[in-house]
């Protein structure tokens, strides 16, 4: 059985399909595949008490959302604008996103309204990741 480090740098390479026993349940669904990808994310999410900004780690990225570790807990069905540098880009994104689930600190996010320079550079990541970069 390949340990930890061989997993995470054959997950790193792969697109996440279907059949990856891993993904939360709503995963077979999507439109798109998604990639392995570790970049810093910011999330701000403006509640009533207080706003609450978390930073964290990308685990996955595709066209439509981006699954992130966080510092904190996001509950579903919250809005977050999320702050992230693509490795296709030099200028960082922000992009309202949609809480679609979360396991622990694990969050699975959708993209919300995106314009067309928005989706022009997350297109062009998912190309690169396809092709293993």
């Amino acid at each position: 059985m390949p340990d930890a480090a061989s997993q995470s740098n054959m997950a790193r390479t792969r697109p996440r399909g279907q059949h990856d026993d891993s993904q939360p349940a709503g995963a077979a669904k999507r439109r798109f595949p998604r990639y392995a990808v570790d970049i810093r994310v910011s999330a701000k999410v403006f509640r009533p008490d207080a706003p609450i900004e978390l930073w964290g780690r990308s685990i996955e990225f595709g066209q439509d959302g981006i699954g992130v570790t966080l510092t904190g807990e996001l509950a579903p069905g919250e809005v977050a604008t999320l702050e992230l540098t693509l490795p296709t880009s030099s200028t960082p994104l922000k992009l309202r996103a949609l809480v679609r689930y979360r396991d622990g600190l694990r969050h699975g996010f959708e993209f919300l309204a995106r314009d067309e320079f928005q989706r022009e550079i997350i297109r062009r990541t998912c190309e690169v990741l396809a092709a293993g970069g």
